[in-house]
C-alpha cells in the first residue's frame, strides 16, 4: 500500500458524550471521543488527549512590567489514546488509518474534587478557561491539533447562614456651598439577606434625610467589581448594572423606601477561590446632590447558583430580620408622591428650570432633559353663581337675577 505524505484528514474533531450539557462541576466525569476520518489511507504515530484549565490575567497598556502576563493552573490531565485497539500497526510502529471510514477513539477523566476548581470567567483583563485538546502525531509531518472548550460552574448556595443574615449600613455627609456650610444629607439602608440568584428581587429599606438647601435625588444600582492581580498590582474595573430611583427630596425633608425593589439581572455568579481574579457584587444606594459629590452607601452581596430555599430557609432569615425590622417600624411614614396631585392643579404653560438632575451619564437611565422644572399650580376657583332671566311684564329689557 502506497501512502502519500501530503494526504489530509477529512475529519478530525472532539465530541463530548453529553453535547447538551452547559457546564460541569468539581468531581464530575467528562468523557467523549476523538473522531477521525481520512480521505486517503495515511499513517499515524500517536494520539494524545489533554485537558487544562487556568486563570490568566493580561493587563493592557502601561509599561511592559505592568503588562506582564499572570497565570494560575487549576486543571491538568493527559491521556495517551490506544490506537492499536482500532487500527493495525505497521512494522515501523506507525498505525494505518484506512480511507472512507469513521473512527471514534474514546477518552474520559474526572474533574478535581471541590475546592480545587474555580468557575469559568471571561472579563476585560483576564479569564478562567477550561478546554480539551487532541494532538494527532504523524510520521515526518507536523502534528495536527483540535480543541474544544467546556464550562465549569462551581455551586454557590445562598442558603448558608452567613448569606441569610441581613446587611445594613448608614452614612452622612456635610454639604458646603462656596466653602460655606450648607447642611448635611444622610442615608440609612438595609437589605433582608446577603445572598441572591439571578432573577430574584432585592427589597430595599432605606431612609434619606436632606437638611441642605438643594434638592437631592435618591438612587440605587447593582455594581459589579472585577479585580485582576498581575505582578503584585491590582487592576479594578467597576460596572453599573440595573438601577432604580426615587422621588426628589426638597430641603428640610426626608423620604423612605419601604420594600423598594431592584431585580438581579442575568449575571455570572460571584467568583471566589481564584488567586488572581475576583468578581464581587454590591448594592450601591446613593444621593445625587447637584453641585457636589454623591453620597454613596454600598451593601455587599453574593450572587449564587443554588437559589433561596424560601420555606426551608425562611425561619433563619425572618429571625435575623426580626430585630432589625423594629427599628424600621419606628420611622415615620413616607410623604405622599407628587404624582398623586390631581391633574387639575397642573399647568401646561412655560416652566422655570429649578435645577439640573445630572448624574454624569452613569446610571444608564433616562434623565429629564433640561433638568427638574418647578411648575406653579393654578388655583381651583369656585364656579360663578348661576343667573336666570325674569320677565316682569313691562317694556323694560329683562333683568338678570342672581339665584342663591
Amino acid at each position: 500500500m502506497v501512502l502519500s505524505s501530503g494526504n489530509k484528514l477529512r475529519l478530525f474533531q472532539l465530541q463530548f458524550s453529553d453535547p447538551g450539557r452547559s457546564f460541569y462541576c468539581s468531581g464530575d466525569k467528562l468523557s467523549g471521543s476523538v473522531v477521525l476520518e481520512a480521505a486517503q489511507p495515511c499513517r499515524l504515530a500517536g494520539l494524545t488527549v489533554t485537558a487544562a484549565g487556568c486563570a490568566v490575567v493580561e493587563p493592557r497598556g502601561g509599561s511592559s512590567r505592568k503588562s506582564r502576563r499572570q497565570q494560575v493552573e487549576y486543571l491538568k490531565y493527559e491521556e495517551e489514546v490506544r490506537l492499536e485497539e482500532e487500527l493495525s500497526q505497521d512494522s515501523d510502529g506507525s498505525f494505518l488509518l484506512p480511507a472512507d471510514k469513521t473512527f471514534h477513539f474514546l477518552f474520559g477523566f474526572e474533574l478535581p474534587p471541590p475546592g480545587r476548581l474555580v468557575s469559568s470567567y471571561k472579563g476585560k483583563f483576564g479569564s478562567v478557561r477550561y478546554y480539551v485538546r487532541a494532538e494527532l502525531l504523524r510520521p515526518s509531518q507536523h502534528p495536527l491539533h483540535c480543541e474544544r472548550e467546556f464550562e465549569v460552574e462551581e455551586p454557590l448556595d445562598v442558603n448558608r447562614p452567613d448569606l441569610l443574615a441581613p446587611a445594613a449600613a448608614s452614612v452622612q455627609k456635610k454639604v458646603t456651598c462656596m466653602f460655606i456650610p450648607d447642611g448635611q444629607v444622610s442615608i440609612s439602608a438595609q437589605i433582608e439577606r446577603k445572598g441572591f440568584c439571578e432573577g430574584e428581587d432585592i427589597s430595599i429599606n432605606a431612609k434619606f434625610e436632606n437638611t441642605c438647601s438643594r434638592i437631592v435625588i435618591p438612587k440605587a444600582a447593582i455594581i459589579a467589581r472585577h479585580s485582576y492581580v498581575s505582578d503584585g498590582r491590582t487592576k479594578v474595573s467597576r460596572q453599573k448594572l440595573s438601577a432604580v430611583r426615587g422621588n426628589h427630596i426638597i430641603s428640610g425633608m426626608c423620604d423612605m423606601w419601604q420594600g423598594k425593589i431592584i431585580r438581579v439581572p442575568k449575571l455570572r455568579p460571584t467568583l471566589l477561590g481564584c488567586d488572581i481574579i475576583r468578581v464581587d457584587y454590591s448594592l450601591a444606594i446613593y444621593l445625587h446632590i447637584p453641585g457636589s459629590e454623591k453620597v454613596i452607601l454600598e451593601l455587599p452581596f453574593v450572587i449564587g447558583t443554588v437559589p433561596y430555599g424560601g420555606v426551608g430557609s425562611r425561619t433563619n432569615s425572618m429571625s435575623s430580620q426580626a430585630g432589625s425590622s423594629s427599628s424600621w417600624a419606628s420611622f415615620p411614614s413616607a410623604p405622599p408622591s407628587y404624582s398623586n396631585i390631581h391633574s387639575d392643579l397642573r399647568i401646561d404653560g412655560p416652566c422655570t428650570p429649578l435645577l439640573f438632575d445630572y448624574d454624569g451619564g452613569e446610571d444608564g437611565e433616562d434623565e429629564e432633559e433640561g433638568g427638574l422644572f418647578m411648575k406653579a399650580p393654578q388655583g381651583s376657583y369656585p364656579p360663578p353663581p348661576a343667573y336666570s332671566e325674569v320677565n316682569q311684564g313691562s317694556a323694560d329689557p329683562p333683568q338678570l337675577v342672581q339665584v342663591f
